[in-house]
C-alpha cells in the first residue's frame, strides 16, 4: 500500500468524518471531472500513466482543479513505490527519509519510487536544491503540485527536468457532474439521503465555485449537513446555497502571477491598439497600487520597440508624460498615465528596431570581418595602406546620398533592417529599397564584369588594402546582394508550412494528425506545438514509411510521434491496428496528401468521423493544372509549331489527375461532412536557374521519369523528343520564375456523425 504522510488520520474506518470533497475525490482517470485536455484519450500524459511509464512532472493550476486527485489517481494504478509529503509540513528531514526509503525499495525490491510533493512552492531554494541530485539520478520520480507559476515558483534545474502541465478552472458543466454524483453516491455521498437541490441553488453554487471543485463540494457539504429536513427531504434552496458559499475577492499580487500577467495583459493591449482594453488593465493596476513609475519604464520601453519609427514622437510622448507625472504626482498624474496609453494604443506599430538584436546576434556568432579599406580612418594610413582611399563623401552628391559598399565582405547581403508599412516608416521602406537596388547595381558596374559574370581572374578585389590581396567569387557576393534585396523573404515550403500550421490553430494540449508525413516538414513543427498532447502521423507508402522510421530514431522515446503506415484512405484501420481506435483529433493538418488518393472524399469523410467535433482541419494542396508551359521554358524553332501543340495537349491530360481546384476542394469537404469551409488559392514563383540536373528531374532519363516524362515518351517520336530536350539544353543557364497554384483549405468538422 502506497506510503503517504500527507493525510490527517481519519476518526472512524468508514471515512465519514472526511469532507465531502477528499470522499468524493475520484480514484480513476475516468471519474476525474475536466482536464481533457491533459488526461483525455491520447494525450501524452494519460498514455504515461497508463502505461506506468512516468518522468517526472509539475502539475500547475488553481485550487480544487484535481493536482492531488491526479497524485492519488497514480498512486492506484502504478506498480512504483508511492510516497506522498505536503511541502507545508515535511522540511529536508522528511525529504531525506523519503530518499532512504526509495533506495531502499530500489535495492530490495528493484522498484522505482515516485515522490508527489504538494504545495512544492512552498519549498525555499534550499529545500528544492536538496530534491534536485535524487530526481536527476532518477533515485525518484517526481510529481510537483503547486497552485503558482512554476517558472517564478520552482528553481529552474527541478523544471527543466519536469514536464509542466497546466490544470484549469473546471467549467459548469464539471462542476454539475461533480455535484450529481455527490447525491448520487450512497458510499461516499448523499444517496443515502433525501436532498432536492434546487436549480438556481446549483447555479449559484457553480458559478460562486469559480472552477473550483473542492469549493462547490464543500458549500454542498454545508448546504445539506446544516438543514433540517424537517421530517420530509432536505431542501437546498438559493438562499441555504447563497449562505453556505461566498463570493471570493479578486486580488492583485504585486509580487507574482497577477503582477506579471496584467502587466502583459496590458502591454500585449496597447502593442495590438486597443485603447479600451489598455485603459482597463492599467485602470486594474494603478486600482490594486502599482507603482506608476514602472508603468512609465514599461511604457518608454514599448514606444521604441513595439512603435519604432512607425511614429518617432512616440518615446518623447512618453517620456514627457513620465516627466510630467513627477511634477504633478498623484492622483491627478493618473491623467499623464492615461495620456501616454492611449497615445501608445493609438500609434503606428513597427517593431523594426529588433534589427538591432539581429546584428548584435551577427557580431557575437559570425564572421564579422574587416572594415572595408575605403571606411577606415584616412588621417593615419592613407599613404602606407590605402585607408580611405575611394570613400564617397554623401553629401558631394544630389540628395546627400551615394551607392556605394558599407556592410564588411564576410556580411554582405545580410539585412539587419526590416522597415514596416506603417506611418513615418511606411514612407521610409520604398526609400531604403531602391537605395539598396542601387547599391546593388553600383557593385556590379564598378566590379568590371566580364561577360561571364566575373573578371579577368576570377576573382573580385573589392576596395582592399594596397599592400594585400583577398576577396570572394562575384558570382557569391551577387547572390548575396540579391539576397538583401529580396529583404529576406521566407522559402515558399516554409511559406507553406507556417500557414497550414497556423489555420489549424494547434495548442500545447492537441491531438494533431499529420495526413502525410513525407519529410517531416508539418510533424516537426507539430511536436513544438503541441508537446503535452500527442501527434500522430501517416506515413502512406513504403519510402515515406521508412524515411519516418529513420527520422524519429533522434527523437526521444517518450516525445515520438506515433507512426501510422498508410495512407488517410485507411484511417480507422490504421487507428485500431494502433490501440488507438478511440482516439479523437482536436486538429489535422496535411500537405500534398490528397493528391495520390483514389476517392479523395472517402478518405477526407472518414477524417471527419475520427475528429472531435469543432476540431480543426487545415490543408495544402498543388494544382498540377498550374504547371507552367514546356514550350514556356524551352521555346521550340516556328518550324516546330505542330510538336509544340502535341506537347500542350500531354501536359493537358496528365493536369487531370493534380489536386483538385479550389471551387472542387470546397464541394469535396462540404460532401465530405465538413463546415466552415474556406478555401484559397495562392500562385507561387520560385525564382530558379535552369540546370542540366533539373532538366533530368523535369524530362526524366532513362533510370527516373516520372508521370510528365512517361506521357512525354508515349506521345512523342524520339526525333520530338531529342528536339525538346535539345531546346531545354539551350535554355540552361537563363532564370525563370517557377508557376504554382497553392490551394489552402480551412474548414471545421462538424458535430454529426452521420
Amino acid at each position: 500500500m502506497p506510503a503517504d504522510r500527507s493525510d490527517p488520520p481519519r476518526l472512524d474506518g468508514s471515512g465519514r468524518s472526511q469532507p465531502l470533497a477528499a470522499r468524493m475525490r475520484p480514484r480513476t482517470l475516468d471519474e476525474v471531472a475536466g482536464q481533457q485536455h491533459v488526461i483525455g484519450p491520447g494525450r501524452l500524459l494519460r498514455r504515461a500513466i497508463e502505461a506506468d511509464q512516468l518522468s517526472s512532472i509539475i502539475l500547475y493550476g488553481p485550487p480544487g482543479t484535481g493536482k492531488t486527485t491526479l497524485a492519488r489517481v497514480i498512486a492506484n494504478t502504478t506498480r512504483a513505490h508511492f510516497i506522498a509529503i505536503n511541502a507545508v509540513l515535511a522540511g529536508v528531514k522528511d525529504l531525506r527519509e523519503a530518499i532512504k526509503e526509495a533506495g531502499r525499495h530500489a535495492e530490495e525490491h528493484g522498484r522505482r519510487t515516485i515522490l508527489f510533493v504538494d504545495e512544492v512552492h512552498r519549498w525555499n531554494k534550499a529545500q528544492q536544491d536538496a530534491l534536485l541530485p535524487w530526481v536527476e539520478a532518477g533515485t525518484v520520480t517526481l510529481i510537483g503540485a503547486t497552485t503558482e507559476n512554476p517558472y517564478f515558483e520552482v528553481i529552474k534545474p527541478l523544471v527543466s527536468r519536469s514536464r509542466i502541465f497546466q490544470l484549469l478552472a473546471l467549467d459548469a458543466g464539471d462542476l454539475r457532474a461533480l455535484v450529481r454524483r455527490a447525491l448520487e453516491d450512497a458510499e461516499r455521498g448523499y444517496g443515502r439521503l433525501q436532498v432536492d437541490l434546487r436549480p438556481e441553488a446549483l447555479d449559484h453554487l457553480v458559478d460562486v465555485a469559480a472552477g473550483d471543485a473542492r469549493s462547490v463540494l464543500n458549500a454542498l457539504q454545508l448546504a445539506v449537513e446544516t438543514t433540517d429536513p424537517a421530517g420530509g427531504p432536505i431542501v437546498v434552496d438559493l438562499a441555504v446555497a447563497e449562505e453556505s458559499i461566498q463570493r471570493r475577492a479578486v486580488l492583485y499580487d504585486k509580487d507574482g502571477d497577477a503582477h506579471y500577467d496584467t502587466i502583459s495583459a496590458f502591454i500585449k493591449s496597447v502593442r495590438g491598439s486597443d485603447p479600451d482594453a489598455a485603459l482597463y488593465w492599467l485602470a486594474r493596476m494603478v486600482y490594486a497600487g502599482e507603482d506608476p513609475r514602472f508603468l512609465f519604464r514599461r511604457m518608454l520601453i514599448l514606444a521604441a520597440e513595439d512603435v519604432g519609427l512607425a511614429d518617432p514622437h512616440a518615446v518623447g510622448v512618453v517620456a514627457g508624460c513620465a516627466q510630467a507625472f513627477d511634477y504633478v504626482g498623484m492622483p491627478e498624474g493618473r491623467f499623464h498615465l492615461a495620456e501616454a496609453t492611449l497615445y501608445l494604443a493609438t500609434a503606428a506599430k513597427s517593431n523594426s528596431a529588433l534589427g538591432f538584436f539581429d546584428a548584435l546576434n551577427a557580431v557575437g556568432k559570425e564572421a564579422t570581418g574587416e572594415v572595408p579599406a575605403h571606411l577606415r580612418d584616412a588621417s593615419r594610413d592613407a599613404e602606407g595602406f590605402g585607408h580611405g582611399a575611394g570613400y564617397a563623401y554623401p553629401h558631394a552628391f544630389r540628395d546627400h546620398w551615394v551607392a556605394q559598399r558599407y556592410l564588411p565582405a564576410a556580411l554582405t547581403g545580410r539585412v539587419f533592417y526590416q522597415p514596416s508599412a506603417m506611418g513615418y516608416e511606411g514612407e521610409l521602406a520604398l526609400q531604403v529599397a531602391r537605395r539598396r537596388e542601387e547599391q546593388l547595381a553600383a557593385m556590379l558596374d564598378d566590379d568590371g564584369l566580364d561577360d561571364d559574370g566575373l573578371d579577368d581572374d576570377g576573382l573580385d578585389d573589392g576596395p582592399g588594402e594596397v599592400l594585400t590581396s583577398a576577396g570572394s567569387r562575384v558570382a557569391d557576393e551577387r547572390e548575396r546582394w540579391l539576397a538583401r534585396v529580396a529583404g529576406g523573404r521566407p522559402t515558399a515550403v516554409a511559406a507553406i508550412r507556417d500557414r497550414v500550421l497556423d489555420g489549424a490553430r494547434v495548442r500545447r494540449h492537441h491531438v494533431v494528425l499529420d495526413l502525410a508525413m513525407g519529410t517531416g516538414l508539418l510533424t516537426w513543427e507539430l511536436l513544438r506545438r503541441a508537446p503535452e498532447g500527442g501527434v500522430y502521423a501517416l506515413a502512406p507508402s513504403a519510402d515515406r514509411l521508412a524515411l519516418a522510421r529513420q527520422m524519429i530514431e533522434a527523437v526521444p522515446a517518450g516525445e515520438r510521434p506515433a507512426l501510422l503506415a498508410g495512407g488517410l484512405d485507411r484511417l480507422g484501420e490504421l487507428l485500431a491496428e494502433a490501440g488507438a481506435a478511440s482516439v479523437r483529433f482536436d486538429a489535422a493538418v496535411g500537405r500534398g496528401a490528397l493528391a495520390r488518393l483514389d476517392d479523395p472524399e472517402a478518405a477526407l469523410s472518414g477524417l471527419r468521423s475520427a475528429m472531435m467535433p469543432g476540431a480543426r482541419l487545415s490543408i495544402a494542396e498543388t494544382d498540377g493544372a498550374s504547371f507552367p508551359a514546356l514550350t514556356e521554358l524551352f521555346p521550340l524553332p516556328a518550324a516546330r509549331g505542330a510538336l509544340a501543340e502535341r506537347i500542350a495537349r500531354v501536359q493537358q491530360s496528365i493536369a487531370g489527375g493534380a489536386a483538385p481546384a479550389p471551387e472542387r476542394m470546397r464541394a469535396m469537404l462540404e460532401a465530405a461532412g465538413f463546415a466552415e469551409v474556406a478555401v484559397e488559392g495562392e500562385r507561387l514563383h520560385t525564382d530558379l536557374r535552369i540546370s542540366p540536373a533539373w532538366i533530368d528531374r523535369l524530362l526524366g532519363t532513362e533510370r527516373r521519369a516520372g508521370p510528365l516524362a512517361q506521357a512525354l515518351r508515349r506521345e512523342l517520336a524520339p526525333d520530338d523528343m531529342a528536339a525538346l530536350r535539345a531546346a531545354a539544353t539551350a535554355a540552361v543557364g537563363r532564370a525563370v520564375a517557377w508557376p504554382r497554384l497553392v490551394i489552402y483549405a480551412r474548414a471545421t468538422a462538424s458535430n454529426s456523425s452521420s
